[in-house]
C-alpha cells in the first residue's frame, strides 16, 4: 500500500504544481475549487478499498493538501489546522473515516447485496440502553487482517 500512496502523492504534486504555476490569482476562491476538483480525487480515489494504514503512507498523502493551503493568500503563515478550519475542509484522514462509515452504512442499508454478502453483520443485544443493535466483530488469527475495512469499520 506504500506503493500506491506514493504514486497518489506523485500525481496529486504534478497536478498541484501545474495549478501553480498556470494560475496567477492566490485568492481562496480560485484554489479551493481547483484544488478539490483536480487533485484531491487522486488521493482519495477508491480509498476504501487501499485506504493507507502506516503513519508515514498518512503523513505522506496529507503533506500534499498542506501544501494546496499554503497557497492560498493570507493563510500562509497559519497553522495546518487553523488553515483547514479557515477553509472549511477537513483533513485526509478525517474524510477517509467519513468514507468508510458512509460505505458500511451503504451496506448495511442493502445497497451491495450481491458483492459484500455477509461483509458486516449484527449483532442483537438485550441491553438496557442504546439501540440494541451493533456491528460484530470478526476475530482473525492472522495480524494481517486487523487492518481491514470492516475491522476500521467496527472499530469506529
Amino acid at each position: 500500500m506504500s506503493r500506491q500512496c506514493v504514486l497518489a502523492d506523485q500525481k496529486a504534486n504534478r497536478i498541484l504544481g501545474c495549478i501553480k504555476r498556470s494560475v496567477a490569482s492566490r485568492l481562496r476562491e480560485v484554489i479551493l475549487p481547483l484544488c478539490s476538483a483536480l487533485m484531491r480525487p487522486h488521493l482519495e480515489c477508491c480509498v476504501q478499498f487501499w485506504g493507507p494504514q502506516n503513519r508515514e503512507d498518512m503523513d505522506v498523502l496529507e503533506r500534499v493538501q498542506r501544501r494546496a493551503t499554503k497557497m492560498i493568500r493570507g493563510l500562509e503563515y497559519l497553522s495546518y489546522d487553523d488553515r483547514l478550519r479557515e477553509v472549511g475542509l477537513f483533513s485526509l484522514e478525517q474524510r477517509r473515516l467519513q468514507g468508510h462509515l458512509r460505505a458500511a452504512f451503504q451496506h448495511l442499508k442493502g445497497t451491495y447485496r450481491k458483492d459484500g454478502e455477509g461483509l458486516l453483520t449484527w449483532v442483537c443485544s438485550d441491553r438496557t440502553r442504546g439501540n440494541g443493535f451493533t456491528l460484530q466483530e470478526v476475530r482473525f488469527r492472522l495480524d494481517i487482517r486487523k487492518k481491514f475495512f470492516t475491522m476500521r469499520v467496527v472499530k469506529q
